[in-house]
């Protein structure tokens, strides 16, 4: 099989990049990490000799270059199938991608108030009525997969690890980072992912 590589930025800060490292490192197959900091003069530059989008993550296996997280964590699930990325039940498989898209494609004002940080800790930000809306349907969907496809299986959404959990993975270290309220299924929720192996080595690196 064609050599991995997956080009991530700077581990404390870059949630794009640890959602589809998790689902590489879930498939227990060996990849090649190429460490980008962010926010330097030469960012950019370093960015451009791996993918003409210019950003990360960027996933390389042989000649292919895959750019954008959901993508990357889609590619990964159908070339390492044994992984299980996605749930079995083709209910439970429409949700949790329901779900993942909703998280790449919303809660702005969640990212703009409480930006990835797995090094430090702040103050809870000023509870905005949009922020809070966000906050409270993150949760709801958390306590809503939980109930419905999460009782067997693990202490995930839908039970075992998924890429609706690598999805989600950056906003439970947000929730640790600024010590955000939670109810009793979302703090459990927050711990099993913060307490996963591969979450640990992230922020122990970072």
């Amino acid at each position: 099989m064609p050599a991995l590589e997956i080009v991530i930025g700077t581990k404390a800060s870059s949630s794009w990049s640890l959602r589809p490292w998790l689902a590489l490192k879930t498939t227990g197959e060996k990849f090649r990490e190429t460490l980008i900091e962010l926010r330097q003069p030469d960012t950019k530059e370093k960015i451009l000799r791996h993918s003409p989008a210019g950003f990360v993550p960027i996933l390389k296996h042989g000649k292919l270059v895959v750019w954008e997280s959901l993508a990357i964590c889609e590619y990964i699930a159908d070339t390492f199938p044994k992984a299980k990325l996605w749930p079995d039940d083709r209910a439970a498989r429409a949700v949790a991608r329901a779900v993942a898209t909703e998280m790449h494609g919303g809660f702005a004002p969640l990212r703009a108030a409480m930006s990835m940080d797995v090094k430090n800790r702040h103050p809870t930000p000023p509870m905005t009525p949009e922020l809070k809306a966000n906050i409270d349907r993150v949760t709801e969907i958390w306590r809503d997969c939980r109930k419905r496809f999460g009782k067997k299986g693990g202490p995930f959404l839908f039970g075992r690890f998924s890429i609706a959990d690598a999805m989600y993975a950056p906003v439970a270290t947000r929730f640790v980072t600024y010590q955000v309220a939670l109810d009793p299924v979302s703090a459990a929720y927050v711990k099993a992912v913060n307490d996963l192996p591969a979450m640990k080595e992230w922020i122990k690196a970072a």
